[in-house]
């Protein structure tokens, strides 16, 4: 088995590592009730629905100014 004459750096090390972990876009998934782009296995931040059943009561603007 091969073995390094000199031990690398770890800049160089880090360098190598981090080639392989661009940043990508995130998946979106559509929301089943109000149609907006959300983050995939999460409650909908919109409206609160998560697999077509309410979860959460989300406050609209008009309800935390009174």
């Amino acid at each position: 088995m091969a073995l390094p004459k000199r031990k690398h750096s770890k800049a160089r090390r880090d360098k190598r590592r981090s080639a392989n972990s661009k940043m990508y876009a995130s998946n979106l998934a559509v929301c089943s009730n109000c149609k907006k782009p959300r983050m995939p296995h999460k409650v909908c931040p919109f409206c609160g629905f998560y697999k077509g059943k309410p979860v959460l009561v989300i406050k609209t603007v008009e309800e935390k100014k009174k």
